[in-house]
């Protein structure tokens, strides 16, 4: 296994740190950071900040200048070897005459996937890979899904009362959730490709689904995307609103209008509902990485039986809704313990007065395991 010096993690670290400031604009293309270091220094350093735009290691490059010759490159994701919007970097790494690479993880971009590494060491490159590889692949984890299983990262965000519950009886919900984090959620949405509802959700709440922050950040605006399979809200919501595009995605048999004014695609259905995992397909196609869900517990419970959640986005707030109110997700039909889902929680933090729990679904063999041991 490679051996890695203290300064390789700082210095990793670092890159993985720049490249976390692209979350919110690089989409579709991955979040990248690079650190060139000179004998012990940082010299130049750079991030990937839009499609289009300079990839993280030709900023890091230019930042440097002529005290790139001899430097480690620290990069966050393999350097690309093709020619795309914007040149090879792996060439550009070769020009700038650095002597050694070191990678976090390896590109599984088809055109790139080894090829980027393998160019720079046939340029006499010493080129080291996998140093936070896990940290690299969590940062990326919507681009390497697409790639990898063809479907973006489903991420749920719902709130609940302390009694568990998301909604009155009467469907009514705002606001569970206290003012932090309702900004909180923001910060979330403008990370993702796509905002994710139902009809039943626009009828109910009149959602916008847009990205309101209140500082002046730049963000790509997340597509938003109405689950419609009879198109019975086309003529309502403020979902249509604004400058961020809309998806409606119905039923084969679907008759919208002739003027019906946004962009819409047919999936196919099972039973009376649509295919999610075809849903998910599609939004993959468009160079989607990351979903967000923000629905009511019916569909939530459909993509949670559907096997098709990554994570849950979970606000508890510190209030009660009593016992006929509306459940976290609806039909999942859990008769016994064995049935149980169980999350890993792989984070908890205070919001404000509520408490925000990112939350991954354990595999059935990892909790059958689990209450064996038990």
């Amino acid at each position: 296994m490679q051996g890695y010096s203290e300064i390789d993690h700082v210095m990793m670290a670092r890159a993985l740190r720049l490249a976390e400031r692209g979350a919110w604009t690089t989409r579709p293309n991955p979040m990248v950071g690079c650190v060139l270091v000179r004998d012990g220094e940082v010299v130049g350093e750079g991030w990937h900040r839009r499609p289009g735009g300079a990839h993280a290691e030709v900023l890091a490059i230019e930042a440097a200048g002529d005290s790139a010759r001899g430097a480690t490159a620290y990069v966050s994701l393999e350097p690309c070897a093709h020619t795309g919007r914007t040149g090879p970097c792996a060439d550009a790494l070769i020009a700038a005459g650095v002597s050694r690479v070191v990678a976090a993880m390896r590109d599984p971009f088809p055109q790139v996937d080894g090829s980027g590494f393998d160019r720079l060491r046939a340029a006499g490159i010493e080129v080291a890979h996998g140093l936070m590889d896990a940290e690299a692949q969590a940062l990326n984890r919507g681009y390497v899904s697409r790639l990898v299983r063809g479907r973006p990262w489903l991420r749920v965000k719902l709130a609940m009362s302390l009694d568990g519950h998301t909604a009155l009886e009467s469907g009514e919900s705002k606001w569970i959730s206290g003012e932090a984090s309702r900004r909180d959620v923001m910060r979330w949405r403008a990370r993702s490709g796509a905002l994710l509802t139902g009809s039943g959700t626009v009828m109910a709440d009149d959602p916008q689904l847009t990205v309101r922050l209140e500082d002046d950040a730049e963000v790509a605006p997340p597509l938003r995307v109405v689950l419609d399979p009879g198109l019975a809200t086309i003529a309502r919501g403020r979902v249509r609103e604004g400058d961020a595009p809309t998806l409606y995605v119905h039923a084969a048999n679907a008759k919208p209008p002739r003027d019906f004014g946004s962009e819409r695609v047919s999936v196919p259905a099972v039973g009376n509902a649509l295919d999610l995992a075809a849903v998910l397909r599609v939004l993959a196609d468009r160079g989607i990485n990351e979903v967000q869900v923000e629905a009511g517990a019916t569909l939530a419970g459909a993509f949670m039986r559907a096997g098709l959640v990554d994570e849950v986005l979970l606000y508890i707030a510190p209030v009660l809704l009593g016992a006929q109110a509306r459940p976290l997700f609806a039909g999942l039909q859990i008769q016994d313990m064995t049935q149980r889902m169980r999350m890993h929680v792989q984070e908890s933090v205070s919001v404000g007065d509520d408490l925000r729990l990112r939350l991954v679904p354990l595999p059935a063999a990892v909790d059958a395991d689990a209450g064996a041991a038990g």
